[in-house]
C-alpha cells in the first residue's frame, strides 16, 4: 500500500490528480496503482470535452463517479455490466446497459441503440473471450481519434484464465500489430481487417490501447524529395556474407539480357533472407 500513498503525496507525479479523484469516490472501485498515469496519458485529451465514454464492468459504481469528476459534465458516460443490479446507477445520471460482453449479439444491439462512441474502457471479466470479443465488436463503432482500452491484461499470463495461451488476449494484441504491418504492400495480407481502422497499438503494464483513426491507416507508397544524391555506398550488409552475395549479383549483371540469368536472380533474395536469419540468431538470447 506504500506505493499508492506516495501517489497522492507527490502532486506532480503523473496520475496523481486522477488517483486523488479515485480515492475520493464515495463508492467502491478497485484499480492497480500503475493504471492512473496511463489513464491520464490516454484520456487527458477528453477532459472538458463533449464525447462518449463507455466502461465495461461498473457494478459497484465507484469508477463511474471517478470518470464523471475527471472528465467533467460534458462527457456522456455509459456503463456496461452483466449484473442487473448495476441499473441503479441510472438514477445518478449514467446510462447503463446490461448484457454479456462475450456475446456478439449484445454488442450489436448495444451499438444499434448507442451509436458511435469515442472511448471504450474494458474493466469487465478479463477472460480471453470477453476481452477479444469486446475489441472485435467495438472497434468499428469508435470514431476517428478514439480508442478501445483493455485493462487487467496481466490475466493473459494467469493459469486460472487458461493462460499463457496462443489465443490469449495479449496474443491477440500482438496479432493486431501484424494486421497493422499488413498495410504495407510487401507484407503478407492479414486475415482480419483491423488494419483499416486501428492506427496504432500501445502496450503498457497490464493495459493495451488500440488507437483508432481511419485517416491514418494509409497504404504506404515510396516517396522521394528529389534532392541531390551523395552517391553513398549502402553499408547495411558490411562485414557479413550478404556482401559477397550482392557482389556476385552485381558482377553477373552483364547477363541481364539472358533469360536464365533472370531466373537465377530469384535466388539472391532467398540467399539474403537466409543470411539475415542466421545473423538474427545472435540475439536469440533476448527471446528466452
Amino acid at each position: 500500500m506504500s506505493d499508492t500513498v506516495s501517489t497522492t503525496d507527490d502532486l506532480d507525479r503523473p496520475g496523481a490528480r486522477l488517483f486523488r479523484i479515485y480515492q475520493a469516490s464515495k463508492y467502491l472501485s478497485i484499480k492497480h496503482s500503475s493504471y492512473f498515469h496511463v489513464y491520464e496519458a490516454l484520456f487527458g485529451q477528453y477532459v472538458g470535452k463533449y464525447f462518449t465514454f463507455v466502461e465495461v464492468g461498473v457494478l459497484n459504481g465507484g469508477s463511474l463517479f471517478m470518470w464523471r469528476e475527471f472528465f467533467g459534465p460534458n462527457a456522456r458516460i455509459i456503463g456496461v455490466d452483466l449484473n442487473p443490479a448495476a441499473k441503479k446507477w441510472e438514477a445518478e445520471g449514467f446510462e447503463i446497459h446490461i448484457g454479456s460482453q462475450s456475446d456478439p449479439a449484445f454488442w450489436d444491439e448495444f451499438f444499434r441503440q448507442v451509436g458511435p462512441i469515442d472511448v471504450l474502457l474494458d474493466d469487465g471479466g478479463h477472460t480471453n473471450v470477453q476481452q477479444i470479443v469486446t475489441v472485435h465488436k467495438a472497434i468499428n463503432f469508435v470514431r476517428d481519434a478514439g480508442m478501445v482500452v483493455v485493462e487487467d491484461t496481466h490475466c493473459s499470463y494467469f493459469t486460472e484464465f487458461g493462460n499463457p495461451y496462443k489465443y490469449s488476449f495479449v496474443s491477440f494484441g500482438k496479432r493486431v500489430v501484424d494486421y497493422i504491418h499488413a498495410r504495407h504492400p510487401q507484407v503478407a495480407p492479414a486475415v482480419a481487417d483491423f488494419g483499416s481502422c486501428i492506427a496504432s497499438v500501445r502496450f503498457f503494464e497490464s493495459i493495451v490501447a488500440f488507437e483508432v483513426d481511419r485517416r491514418l491507416c494509409l497504404k504506404p507508397e515510396p516517396t522521394s524529395n528529389n534532392g541531390i544524391s551523395a552517391d553513398v555506398t549502402d553499408f547495411r550488409y558490411e562485414g557479413s556474407f550478404a556482401v559477397a552475395i550482392k557482389d556476385v549479383e552485381a558482377k553477373l549483371s552483364f547477363l541481364s539480357r539472358v533469360p536464365i540469368f533472370w531466373r537465377l536472380r530469384l535466388i539472391f533474395p532467398y540467399l539474403l533472407g537466409l543470411q539475415a536469419r542466421l545473423e538474427s540468431r545472435r540475439v536469440r538470447y533476448l527471446f528466452k
